[in-house]
């Protein structure tokens, strides 16, 4: 299966992700990562961050592993592409949409995080509100990290999951 998680900076994503990761026993891929590597090679990032990670989370999938993506996924494109990718490695697609619905808590998230990766420059708390973000387009499961508990959180993510394939 492919597990894509999308949301704005600073909704606590990675967090997720990671730790759903570890309970899946899957594959992680984090955009992050993929486009700071990209940048300390002198190379463009743009839309190449992603299309390296569908063939990352494709040689993945095709080995019978479960993979999770963690990605802004902020267009529709993006996630066309996750969906692509799902079909023609003939696995069940999971999108994950994680949100900080109290501004002000995620404003301070924003403005509070460090790097966990070398060289990345985090994005302002202007970057993250006047950022293009589509729409979700078709049915995935919202987590809301200004509602509940990181358990809880991941307890619905774990059971969405598992439900999806089971």
């Amino acid at each position: 299966m492919l597990i894509v998680f999308g949301g704005l900076p600073g909704t606590g994503k990675t967090t997720i992700a990671r730790e759903l990761t570890v309970r899946l026993a899957a594959t992680y891929l984090r955009i992050d990562s993929i486009e700071q590597t990209l940048r300390d090679a002198d190379l463009a990032v743009g839309a190449t961050g992603y299309v390296l990670a569908n063939a990352l989370a494709a040689e993945n999938l095709r080995l019978g592993r479960s993979v999770i993506a963690d990605c802004v996924n902020p267009v529709l494109a993006s996630r066309a592409g996750w969906r692509q990718t799902a079909l023609q490695s003939s696995a069940c697609m999971i999108e994950i949409e994680v949100v900080c619905g109290n501004p002000v808590v995620h404003r301070q998230r924003v403005e509070s995080r460090l790097p966990d990766i070398d060289g990345l420059k985090l994005p302002t708390w202007d970057d993250v509100v006047s950022r293009a973000y589509e729409p979700w387009d078709r049915e995935h499961l919202v987590l809301d990290t200004a509602e509940s508990s990181l358990d809880h959180l991941l307890e619905r993510a774990e059971t969405y999951v598992r439900g999806k394939i089971g």
